[in-house]
């Protein structure tokens, strides 16, 4: 059975059951769930980007703790909280490595071809390059 679950977070709807159902195995196996928000950079320079991190990252932690406490009241205390920077897949792929997850959960939102060639899928690229099980909520 997991001890450390890991959820990517971005708020949709498969993000939210995902969450959901990482509670739930967090529950039946006593293990901790830790949500990981990645946050994207967009092209500017390393001062602009340090302000915009520093001023995002506590704000979106607090954000995400409302959030998810409204999904389930009790999730504050199986529920370790994270935002990041960067590629999601690979963002949540070093969250594995760092620490000590030994599953993912994550959400699937069906996209088109096109989409899915231009922007690419966080679930395929992290099923593509997990060396821990990993469990897709549609």
């Amino acid at each position: 059975m997991p001890k450390n679950i890991l959820v990517g977070y971005d708020g949709s709807e498969t993000a939210r059951r995902a969450f959901l159902f990482a509670l739930e195995l967090a529950r039946c196996s006593g293990a901790r769930v830790r949500v990981v928000s990645v946050i994207q950079i967009a092209e500017g320079g390393p001062d602009v980007t340090t302000l915009m991190m520093s001023d995002t990252s506590a704000k979106r932690v607090r954000e995400l703790l409302g959030e998810l406490k409204s999904l389930e009241p009790d999730a504050e205390s199986l529920v370790d909280l994270e935002v990041v920077y960067g590629s999601p897949g690979d963002a949540l792929l070093t969250q594995v490595l760092q620490n000590g997850i030994d599953h993912i959960v994550i959400g699937h939102t069906d996209r088109g071809a096109l989409a899915r060639w231009l922007v690419g899928s966080v679930s395929t690229d992290v099923l593509a390059k997990a060396h821990v099980p990993v469990t897709v909520v549609r």
